[in-house]
């Protein structure tokens, strides 16, 4: 039978001091509930993989989904369906703009900007004040060029308003959907391709094209060399925020494939701005032609009758 001494309890000092006298005995540390435990090192992660993440935007992919698996989804023919789109505010606006204008290198956009909280108003504004940059702009530069010659007489064509609008919505809306469409039947052929929503492909385009507001603006300088230079900015800017956004998206794929996809995406930009710029700003006007015409009527009449 044990001793009354060898059952009563005793205090111990400091965990180091015993530890000291007794090298090879056990201890346990209880920690206070009211201390902050230390942070325990865990095994690291891979540096390849964690950049990956980051370019992707794999880290946030299970919290948007599980997010949006909360939010509660109405039935497409309502109004609730639509605004869920539009349900933005200015500071996030302002924020996905400023990141068009200024892309950061190895950042991806969509996780940066765009997935928490994907949106049309935006875009649909940014094309809307685009078409009527372009449209009033061609107007007034067409004006000055032609600015103090005698048989020039100025008509306001509105048919660049519904021509403008026409070619800003059509690429701003078919082809993020063909690329949707490409990216989704690449992702069925190499599982380990990164996919983007319809949603948040149609964001992109949208504020890649606000770099064309003010760039549309300065199209009025009567002066080519400047025209071309300003659209080679715009170009860059815009394109590089397309180029950086869906290499991580495609570059798992073939090689040749994933160069060409990101080739295509520029080259449709280019053909865009080239376009506009010839179109709208440099192609030859012939307004003055009927003033001219009818004094040429005039001449050959006055000959007959002599």
């Amino acid at each position: 039978m044990a001793a009354v001494d060898d059952l009563q309890f005793e205090e111990f000092g400091n965990a180091a001091t015993s530890l000291a006298a007794n090298p090879d005995a056990t201890t346990i540390n209880i920690e206070d509930p009211g201390e902050t435990p230390k942070h325990q090192p865990g095994p690291p992660r891979g540096s390849g993989r964690e950049e990956d993440d980051e370019l992707l935007g794999n880290d946030d992919s299970d919290k948007t989904e599980l997010l949006a698996g909360q939010k509660k989804s109405s039935p497409f023919w309502t109004f609730e369906y639509y605004q869920t789109f539009f349900d933005v505010d200015t500071y996030q606006v302002f924020d996905r703009i400023k990141g068009s204008l200024l892309p950061i290198p190895g950042k991806n956009f969509v996780r940066l900007y765009i997935r928490s909280n994907p949106d049309l108003y935006g875009p649909f504004w940014i094309c809307a004040t685009l078409v009527f940059a372009i449209a009033i702009s061609g107007n007034l530069s067409n004006f000055l060029i032609h600015l103090g010659e005698k048989t020039y007489h100025y008509v306001p064509e509105f048919r660049k308003v519904s021509i403008a609008a026409t070619i800003i919505y059509a690429y701003a809306w078919l082809v993020p959907l063909a690329l949707w469409g490409f990216l989704m039947w690449r992702n069925g052929k190499v599982m380990n391709i990164v996919s983007y929503s319809f949603l948040e492909i149609v964001c992109v385009y949208g504020y890649s094209l606000f770099i064309y507001i003010p760039t549309a603006i300065l199209w009025i300088i009567p002066q080519k060399a400047v025209r071309w230079i300003l659209v080679m900015i715009a170009l860059g800017i815009s394109g590089s925020v397309l180029a950086m956004t869906f290499w991580p998206a495609v570059r798992e794929d073939n090689r040749r494939v994933a160069l060409a996809t990101i080739v295509t995406i520029v080259l449709l930009h280019m053909l865009l701005s080239v376009g506009c710029l010839a179109y709208f700003f440099d192609a030859p006007e012939m307004d003055h032609l009927p003033t001219t015409t009818a004094t040429l009527n005039q001449t050959v009449a006055a000959a007959k009758s002599s």
